[in-house]
């Protein structure tokens, strides 16, 4: 199941393929965007798709990524890969110390300079840092669109209820 990586070993990182994003209703998004929203509940329930976009993205990270990101022979190095909460409400990975003391992509530079690292796992490495930015960048781009449609939403209906008290007296 493992495709062999550049040294002609098996691969133990497999990154995310067309297939498992497929599951994700990731075609709507952008026929959402390119619509001519008509008031706060299109712009409302595009933000939930948006949202939902996001949430899909998330959980491929903490099934698919996450979980051979922790396994052997990743979980022996000091660094590793983990999931980072943030207080927008939204979580990204992250590279961080055993030890929780740091974290960030220095950290995979200085692992993947170290000759002590295990040569076998260096193009694994790089393939996980590939999907981290890669997954980073979807959720991020999904969870600022959702934001910004619900402030788009929400001056919408400031406009709505403007637009009512003149027309109605």
């Amino acid at each position: 199941m493992s495709a062999p990586s550049s040294s002609g070993r098996p691969a133990r990182f497999i990154p995310l393929a067309q297939a498992d994003f497929q599951q994700l209703e990731h075609a709507g998004y952008l026929k959402g965007l390119f619509q001519p929203f008509k008031g706060k509940g299109s712009l409302e329930a595009w933000a939930s798709q948006c949202r939902t976009l996001r949430d899909g993205l998330i959980t491929l990270a903490q099934r698919q990524v996450l979980p051979q990101a922790r396994a052997y022979p990743f979980s022996l190095l000091d660094v590793q890969l983990a999931q980072q909460a943030t207080g927008a409400g939204t979580t990204f990975l992250r590279w961080r110390n055993v030890d929780r003391s740091s974290m960030g992509v220095a950290l995979w530079e200085t692992l993947l300079a170290n000759p002590a690292s295990p040569a076998s796992l260096i193009d694994e490495l790089y393939a996980m840092e590939l999907q981290r930015i890669v997954l980073n960048m979807q959720i991020s781009l999904t969870h600022s669109t959702a934001r910004q449609a619900l402030e788009c939403a929400s001056k919408a209906a400031q406009a709505e209820a403007a637009y009512l008290r003149r027309v109605r007296g």
